[in-house]
Protein backbone atom coordinates (compact mmCIF):
# COMPACT_ATOMS: atom_id res chain seq x y z
CA UNK A 1 0.00 0.00 0.00
CA UNK A 2 1.36 3.64 -0.76
CA UNK A 3 0.56 4.77 2.73
CA UNK A 4 3.02 1.97 3.91
CA UNK A 5 5.75 3.29 2.51
CA UNK A 6 7.44 5.31 5.09
CA UNK A 7 7.04 2.54 7.85
CA UNK A 8 8.33 0.05 5.22
CA UNK A 9 11.52 2.72 4.79
CA UNK A 10 11.88 3.14 8.79
CA UNK A 11 11.82 -0.49 9.31
CA UNK A 12 14.22 -0.92 6.50
CA UNK A 13 16.74 1.59 8.08
CA UNK A 14 16.37 0.25 11.37
CA UNK A 15 17.15 -3.10 10.46
CA UNK A 16 20.01 -1.49 8.40
CA UNK A 17 21.16 0.42 11.55
CA UNK A 18 21.32 -3.47 13.50
CA UNK A 19 23.83 -4.66 10.86
CA UNK A 20 25.59 -0.92 11.30
CA UNK A 21 25.47 -1.55 14.67
CA UNK A 22 27.58 -4.69 15.10
CA UNK A 23 30.26 -3.09 12.66
CA UNK A 24 30.50 -0.48 15.84
CA UNK A 25 29.95 -2.40 17.98
CA UNK A 26 26.84 -0.80 19.85
CA UNK A 27 27.16 -3.30 22.63
CA UNK A 28 30.51 -1.39 23.97
CA UNK A 29 28.21 2.07 24.75
CA UNK A 30 24.80 0.03 25.47
CA UNK A 31 23.63 -0.08 29.54
CA UNK A 32 24.05 -3.04 30.67
CA UNK A 33 26.13 -5.11 27.95
CA UNK A 34 28.90 -2.29 28.18
CA UNK A 35 29.65 -4.13 31.54
CA UNK A 36 30.98 -6.94 29.10
CA UNK A 37 34.86 -6.75 28.37
CA UNK A 38 35.27 -9.43 26.28
CA UNK A 39 34.23 -8.15 22.79
CA UNK A 40 33.95 -11.68 21.23
CA UNK A 41 30.99 -12.50 23.97
CA UNK A 42 29.70 -9.02 23.58
CA UNK A 43 29.10 -9.63 20.15
CA UNK A 44 27.56 -13.38 20.84
CA UNK A 45 25.27 -11.64 23.29
CA UNK A 46 24.27 -8.56 21.10
CA UNK A 47 23.92 -10.62 18.16
CA UNK A 48 21.68 -13.45 19.39
CA UNK A 49 19.68 -10.83 21.69
CA UNK A 50 18.06 -9.96 18.02
CA UNK A 51 16.92 -12.92 17.32
CA UNK A 52 13.54 -12.61 19.64
CA UNK A 53 13.60 -9.01 19.09
CA UNK A 54 12.99 -9.59 15.42
CA UNK A 55 10.74 -12.11 16.60
CA UNK A 56 9.08 -10.12 18.64
CA UNK A 57 8.77 -6.99 15.79
CA UNK A 58 7.76 -9.56 12.70
CA UNK A 59 5.02 -11.30 14.97
CA UNK A 60 3.59 -8.14 15.87
CA UNK A 61 3.31 -6.65 12.59
CA UNK A 62 1.94 -9.23 11.25
CA UNK A 63 -1.32 -9.40 13.36
CA UNK A 64 -4.81 -8.00 11.90
CA UNK A 65 -4.71 -5.19 14.60
CA UNK A 66 -1.21 -3.89 14.15
CA UNK A 67 -1.51 -0.10 14.05
CA UNK A 68 -0.13 0.62 17.57
CA UNK A 69 2.40 -1.23 17.66
CA UNK A 70 3.09 0.40 14.22
CA UNK A 71 2.78 3.93 15.53
CA UNK A 72 5.27 2.58 18.59
CA UNK A 73 8.18 1.70 16.38
CA UNK A 74 7.41 4.72 14.76
CA UNK A 75 7.78 6.70 18.11
CA UNK A 76 11.22 4.49 18.68
CA UNK A 77 12.77 5.61 15.16
CA UNK A 78 12.68 9.17 16.29
CA UNK A 79 13.72 8.53 19.77
CA UNK A 80 16.15 6.05 19.03
CA UNK A 81 17.85 8.75 17.15
CA UNK A 82 17.19 11.09 20.39
CA UNK A 83 19.25 7.86 22.45
CA UNK A 84 22.38 8.40 19.86
CA UNK A 85 22.35 11.76 19.92
CA UNK A 86 22.91 11.49 23.96
CA UNK A 87 25.27 8.74 23.59
CA UNK A 88 27.86 10.57 20.64
CA UNK A 89 30.06 12.05 23.50
CA UNK A 90 30.20 8.07 24.89
CA UNK A 91 34.52 7.59 24.25
CA UNK A 92 33.78 4.02 22.46
CA UNK A 93 30.91 5.46 20.52
CA UNK A 94 31.67 4.25 16.80
CA UNK A 95 28.81 5.75 15.15
CA UNK A 96 30.61 8.58 13.65
CA UNK A 97 30.23 8.56 9.83
CA UNK A 98 27.80 9.72 7.57
CA UNK A 99 26.70 6.12 6.58
CA UNK A 100 25.71 5.52 10.49
CA UNK A 101 24.15 9.04 10.53
CA UNK A 102 22.36 8.56 7.51
CA UNK A 103 20.93 5.65 8.49
CA UNK A 104 19.86 6.54 12.27
CA UNK A 105 18.38 9.69 10.85
CA UNK A 106 16.61 7.94 7.99
CA UNK A 107 14.68 5.65 10.68
CA UNK A 108 13.60 8.66 12.46
CA UNK A 109 12.63 10.89 9.50
CA UNK A 110 10.68 8.01 8.02
CA UNK A 111 9.24 7.11 11.12
CA UNK A 112 8.29 11.08 11.55
CA UNK A 113 6.30 10.87 8.09
CA UNK A 114 4.69 7.87 9.07
CA UNK A 115 2.84 9.35 12.14
CA UNK A 116 1.90 12.52 9.89
CA UNK A 117 1.11 10.87 6.35
CA UNK A 118 -0.52 7.51 7.47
Amino acid sequence: MANDIFFNLGLSFILMHEMDAIRCKEWRIFPGLSLIKDDKLGYIIFTFAHIPLFYFVFHYLFTDDNISFRLGLDYFFIIHLGLHLLFLIHPKNEFKDWISWTIIGGAAASGLLDILFA
